[in-house]
């Protein structure tokens, strides 16, 4: 059960990131150009929400059910550079990236102004995508290996 879940988690990690970025790109190229929060832009936010929503659902069950989360917690883990990572530094960042998310992409269907609406998702899918890039484990990413 544990090795689906950790295959799966990394699986959609691959499409997440993709999605990111194209938001992140999609959304640059409008506010650069027409400056209108089209239902394109909107479309690829809410399917960049729920692919990091996704991921933060898999990541919490990988958290308790894995033998490198919580139960591997003891008195030395913030020690070990590694164990910190696993335990605290990654799931902590990526909870607070999928917030970031999540406030953007709600202000950003409550604006009035549709050219606030790219603004907001730009300031706020920015620093949550920054976070998810800066936190990913590279080192352990099958096709980077």
């Amino acid at each position: 059960m544990y090795e689906g879940f950790k295959s799966f988690h990394s699986s959609i990690a691959y499409l997440t990131v993709l999605l990111c970025v194209i938001t992140m790109v999609y959304t640059l190229l409008s506010f650069f150009t027409s400056k209108i929060y089209s239902p394109l832009n909107k479309k690829f936010a809410f399917y960049t929400l729920i692919a990091v929503h996704l991921q933060i659902l898999l990541g919490l069950i990988l958290y308790f059910i894995s033998p490198n989360g919580i139960s591997a917690a003891s008195s030395g883990f913030m020690k070990d550079a590694t164990m910190r990572f696993q335990i605290i530094e990654h799931p902590l960042t990526m909870i607070i990236a999928a917030v970031l998310i999540t406030i953007g992409y709600s202000k950003s269907k409550r604006q009035v102004n549709e050219s606030k609406g790219l603004t907001t998702v730009l300031i706020y899918f920015g620093i949550g995508v920054l976070l998810i890039l800066l936190r990913i484990p590279w080192n352990v990413w099958p096709a980077l290996n």
